[in-house]
């Protein structure tokens, strides 16, 4: 039965220096370890060697029994950057990441990573990065730079990765309104949620998911309150006219074709995502190596489920094989 974590971060080391070097939006500072800190709205990333190594990454994994890591960037994102060094920092991000997948042995592949703050650009580097590169998908943010990923501006993205059948993995970034949450790291605990949650509901009831039915929408942490609040959402289907608008069907009908990875840990939550799109539609995610992920919770949150074994290995591993063609 092999374990295949959809959800987890890496950063090219050339990236590191890019940045540090400049020029650059995102602030770098050293830790008393010497990692590299790097800083955005409301929250830092601590780039301990799992982030930036992938030797030690590569030996972490097969200590705790992993088969494959799906890469993907993250925050700050290349979108904060100039839309020429947007552009030329993704496509640095991008080829590192194929030549991990190249030399690792089947232990890795990746998604994309785009400069959304030119979607012209990013619909680009996505054809780019399936001809040239062999991915099959590409990561968002939840919003670029406070637009929401519903805004037309995206729609000609959205039509190149409906042509090549991609999956988009969005990944929440810093919400309008973060500083209400500069305390307690309430930023990355309930911001992140809550702009996943909000950028799902804002793609489904502008028609994005009606329009572009070939893309596949994975949501991380578990789609923030999506499986909680979807009743909801339907409600107001029902009783707004504008919420009728753009869609023929209630939210909840395009939002259990959506993928849940299940960076979340309660047993009670990953119950419920199962009740509201099926154990096919949930795809392992351990949010590795952020402090707040881990690779053990992650496999022993799913099996300690106790589902029938085909249910169990398809959310472990066989879900995002299928989704990813791998």
């Amino acid at each position: 039965m092999r374990i295949i974590d959809f959800h987890n971060h890496f950063y090219p080391p050339e990236y590191i220096e890019a940045i540090k070097s400049g020029p650059s939006n995102v602030k770098v500072t050293m830790d008393s370890e010497h990692n590299p800190l790097l800083h955005y709205p409301g929250d830092y990333n601590i780039l301990v060697p799992g982030h930036r190594d992938i030797d030690f990454r590569t030996e972490v994994l097969r200590n705790a029994g992993v088969d494959k890591q799906i890469l993907t960037f993250t925050t700050p994102g290349v979108h904060i950057e100039s839309l020429t060094r947007s552009v030329e920092l993704a496509r640095m991000v991008n080829d590192r990441f194929a030549e991990v997948v190249k030399k690792r042995g089947g232990l890795f592949a990746a998604l994309a990573t785009l400069p959304l703050n030119d979607p012209a650009a990013s619909a680009t580097e996505l054809e780019r990065a399936f001809n040239d590169l062999g991915f099959r998908g590409a990561a968002l943010f939840s919003n670029v730079n406070g637009v929401a990923l519903s805004d037309r501006r995206f729609w000609p993205l959205y039509e190149k990765a409906n042509e090549l059948h991609a999956v988009f993995f969005i990944h929440p970034s810093w919400p309008v309104g973060v500083e209400t949450m500069t305390e307690y790291r309430l930023m990355p605990l309930i911001g992140f949620t809550y702009d996943t949650t909000l950028a799902a509901a804002k793609l489904v009831f502008s028609g994005v998911t009606e329009h572009f039915p070939k893309i596949k929408w994975v949501l991380a942490h578990l789609g923030g309150a999506i499986p909680y609040l979807a009743e909801r959402l339907d409600r107001g289907y029902f009783a707004f006219r504008e919420c009728r608008e753009h869609i023929r069907k209630p939210p909840s009908e395009y939002l259990k074709e959506f993928y849940f990875d299940t960076v979340n840990f309660d047993p009670r939550a990953l119950r419920l995502a199962i009740d509201f799109a099926g154990a096919d539609h949930l795809v392992a995610g351990s949010d590795y190596p952020h402090q707040i992920g881990s690779l053990e919770k992650m496999i022993s949150s799913i099996k300690g489920l106790n589902l029938p074994e085909k249910e169990n290995a398809g959310i472990l591993g066989e879900n995002a094989a299928q989704l990813l063609g791998l």
